[in-house]
């Protein structure tokens, strides 16, 4: 686990192969995302070594219901009892009532090259046992709960790599909590910079690189992505990419 504060209420946690983000505002923490279940234990972690203490979230926001980004709920729901929001259709994947994620057969084919081979030996340790994990809890983020959270944030409609993925902005701080849909490296790609995951991991191709479009004209400057490195937001520079990566 890696600890970087990239403004002056948001911190950025790297753990296995996938980010999440702390907002505190001094009084209380918003979670965003939440690592592998392998993670648990640096989520919790993360949120100490800030300052805070784990009755200091005020709640858990999801940009979207893969095993890498809901690893750490349940364990912090267990200890506090917070509200966990996403987006209104994530909800339903959230809960289960239908799965968007990748087939164990896309796995497997991950294991024809090195990066691959790579990933996916990271990859099972970190979700061994977790499978069929679901968020009963997952509620609906309505603008005003978000705006009254720490960080007093926006839902940002962000469908593709699942189809109720929500990123979410800081006004505040200029800050774009991506998740998903638009990235800045991954173990699978050989690129680092703004770009979509590779295909495999996105439930419909095409409506993931129009939304990480759209998500180019946000008013950020700084980005922090589900996978990658945090960086500096410029639309520009965005756009350019993702063009390059049609």
């Amino acid at each position: 686990m890696k600890i970087d504060q990239i403004s002056d209420s948001v911190y950025a946690v790297a753990g296995t192969n996938v980010n999440w983000a702390l907002v505190s505002d001094g009084s209380g923490v918003t979670v965003i995302d939440a690592g592998y279940p392998s993670d648990s234990a640096d989520v919790i972690a993360s949120v100490r070594q800030i300052g805070h203490q784990l009755t200091d979230i005020a709640a858990v926001l999801i940009t979207h219901a893969h095993l890498d980004h809901i690893g750490g709920v349940p364990a912090l729901v267990e200890r506090v009892g917070m509200p966990v929001y996403t987006g209104e259709e994530e909800v339903r994947h959230a809960k289960r009532e239908y799965l968007q994620q990748m087939t164990p057969v896309g796995m497997v084919k991950q294991l024809a090259t090195q990066r691959g081979r790579r990933w996916v030996a990271h990859t099972l340790p970190a979700i061994f046992g977790h499978i069929r994990m679901t968020l009963p809890m997952a509620a609906t983020g309505h603008a005003d709960t978000l705006a009254a959270l720490p960080g007093g944030l926006v839902a940002i409609p962000t469908p593709g790599h699942t189809s109720g993925h929500t990123a979410y902005l800081m006004p505040s701080e200029g800050v774009l909590f991506s998740g998903d849909a638009l990235v800045t490296g991954h173990p699978l790609s050989p690129c680092t910079g703004p770009q979509i995951l590779p295909s495999v991991f996105n439930h419909d191709e095409t409506r993931t690189h129009d939304t990480a479009l759209r998500l180019a004209t946000q008013p950020a400057r700084i980005l922090v992505p589900g996978h990658g490195l945090p960086t500096s937001f410029d639309a520009t520079r965005v756009a350019e990419a993702l063009a390059e990566q049609r």
